[in-house]
């Protein structure tokens, strides 16, 4: 166990280290132009040079990272805070504990401009949930309810089940849905694609007037194991109770439906919708030496759902982000361009802290050479995806040719992230 955690942390570090090297490199010549301020290297060939000249920091980094003081390090920062904070909702007072923790952590790391921007963030609590299949059998469903799903009326809802596949098959089956709870067995075809029935299968039942949902879990496969998620109503279209549920139990009823059995469920929820609360972005940064006002963001978000202790999401991006600022501080590196690290809040609801902050910031956008987002996980990198014109993405390949030493040198299409498209769709290069 304790080898597969070592692992862990060394192929984390294998993440930090192409966050770096884009803040070191790629900003120089990634933003609206090649040549913004007249200085820069005029052909290709001079800026390969130039790169290829990094390859002793490149060296520096990675014995500092994967072998030196700094091993494993953001494991254990990252264990502490998760074992002491836990989940982190949105406007709870674990998120708040969260944003305090980290404002002096990070002020104890001795990084610059280390301060909070508020934002309101929606303040949604579960409460109790409860679901039964009462026919054709007794059968206890796990249940995860949706964020900012309303509740059940205080007795619970006993209905009839209707099974469909597909947002096509309940419109064709609108009759049959009338008065049911829908429950959703959609076949999982990429999380970008199948995610919109967790966001929107609820508008689209009411609309032909069920009283619930119960989604298949947005997963591949799961254990006995529902995943909640955000999901949004519409105006103009009654609000119903919404939960997912486990694959197993979708399958189970799906088959169940298909032999033409009687379903029958009772639903009890206690979710609670409150004001929009306060809450901060976390900021700080490492001031440029030469062009201090362009700015370099990398990033993650401290919220996180409240089933879990949100260690992968987004934890561990939270932490590989504040771990990039800490190499570069530790190897005494002082960056021509502000790295600019944002720990968002309110990401789980759709980017919320993220967006607020565009809005605020949106008026400096050219000033800004790329943002970088980690929200996919810590596992083992093959390289990074990025969103930039042709000129950047030629860069982007020599800066990766310079990781073959750890096997990191993929560019993948098309960065994504919630909290950074704001700025992609603007124009901003972007990677994740």
């Amino acid at each position: 166990f304790q080898q597969a955690i070592c692992g862990k942390e060394k192929r984390e570090k294998m993440k930090y280290l192409f966050l770096i090297f884009f803040m070191n490199l790629l900003p120089q010549y990634a933003g609206k132009s090649l040549s913004r301020d007249g200085k820069y290297p005029k052909t290709f060939e001079d800026i390969k040079s130039e790169i290829a000249g990094y390859s002793d920091i490149v060296k520096a980094i990675i014995d500092l990272a994967v072998h030196g003081k700094a091993q494993n390090r953001s494991y254990e920062r990252l264990a502490v805070f998760a074992d002491t904070i836990g989940p982190r909702l949105s406007g709870s007072k674990n998120l708040d504990a969260a944003i305090e923790y980290m404002f002096s952590a990070l002020q104890k790391d001795r990084l610059e401009n280390v301060h909070l921007e508020p934002v309101k963030v929606p303040h949604w609590e579960r409460g109790e949930e409860f679901a039964m299949m009462l026919e054709p059998r007794n059968h206890s469903i796990a249940i995860l309810g949706l964020g900012s799903s309303v509740a059940t009326p205080p007795e619970g809802i006993t209905a009839e089940v209707i099974v469909v596949a597909s947002f096509d098959e309940l419109h064709r089956r609108a009759q049959e849905a009338k008065g049911k709870i829908v429950v959703y067995n959609q076949p999982f075809v990429s999380y970008g694609e199948t995610v919109r029935y967790r966001s929107q299968g609820a508008v689209e039942a009411a609309k032909v007037g069920a009283v619930a949902t119960l989604i298949r879990s947005i997963a591949s496969f799961s254990i006995d194991s529902p995943h909640t998620g955000w999901q949004n109503y519409q105006s103009g279209v009654p609000r119903i109770p919404t939960a997912c549920i486990s694959v197993e139990d979708a399958e189970m009823m799906s088959r169940m439906s298909f032999r033409g059995t009687k379903i029958v469920v009772y639903l009890k929820m206690g979710a609670r919708t409150y004001p929009d609360s306060t809450s901060f972005n976390t900021v700080a940064e490492i001031v440029g030496s030469k062009y201090p006002e362009q700015i370099v963001l990398v990033s993650g978000h401290l919220d996180s759902w409240d089933v879990g202790q949100g260690a992968m999401d987004d934890g561990g991006g939270a932490f590989i982000s504040w771990e990039a600022l800490s190499l570069i501080k530790d190897l005494g590196l002082r960056p021509k361009r502000t790295l600019r690290l944002v720990l968002w809040t309110g990401e789980e609801q759709g980017g919320i802290g993220a967006e607020q902050y565009y809005q605020l910031h949106k008026e400096n956008i050219s000033n800004v050479d790329i943002v970088m987002e980690s929200d996919e996980g810590t596992f083992r990198p093959s390289g990074l995806a990025f969103t930039g014109n042709a000129k950047a993405r030629d860069i982007v390949k020599e800066i990766m040719a310079l990781l073959l030493p750890i096997n990191v040198t993929e560019v993948y299409d098309a960065a994504d992230g919630t909290d950074i498209n704001f700025w992609m769709r603007n124009g901003v290069p972007g990677e994740s």
